[in-house]
């Protein structure tokens, strides 16, 4: 059992906690348009966990800083892990499965967030600039009927 001292890694392993929620509305589904690092990505609302925040909680606030919509969770679409491509760190994704409920009159979104755009699942799979494979792969669940109760969070 290797311990911090003669890990390969000279930090110690923390996985980040995020949320996501897919939105669909007459077969089209709600990203976002992004900047990261100069780079032009597209992901689902998504984003990091805050501190007492329930998961519910978190992608409701995501959504709402990313898109301007207000949404409630329907079902629980699944959990996922994101490792990067050189292995440093990884990522525990809950994505949701959500319904629009309101929208803020020119909403002041993130930092970085160049807007909110509709794609069908055609559309996203040819997009080059996915923020990462889970977009598609969160997407490809939902259509195949993936779902879970929202209660099997236990938060």
């Amino acid at each position: 059992m290797l311990n911090s001292s003669n890990s390969p890694h000279s930090t110690r392993w923390t996985p980040r906690s995020t949320v996501a929620a897919i939105i669909e509305r007459d077969g089209k589904f709600l990203l976002v348009e992004e900047m990261i690092k100069g780079e032009h990505l597209i992901n689902q609302p998504a984003g990091h966990l805050e501190e007492n925040e329930t998961f519910a909680q978190g992608m409701v606030r995501e959504v709402l800083e990313e898109t301007g919509y207000r949404v409630e969770p329907d079902a629980l679409l699944g959990l996922y892990v994101y490792r990067t491509d050189d292995k440093t760190l990884t990522f525990h994704r809950v994505c949701f499965i959500a319904r629009i409920t309101g929208q803020v009159e020119n909403a002041v979104l993130d930092e970085g967030i160049i807007g909110p755009i509709w794609m069908t699942r055609n559309e996203v799979a040819a997009a080059p600039n996915l923020r990462a494979h889970l977009v598609l792969e969160c997407i490809d669940d939902y259509l195949r009927g993936v779902r879970y109760p929202l209660d099997f969070l236990k938060d």
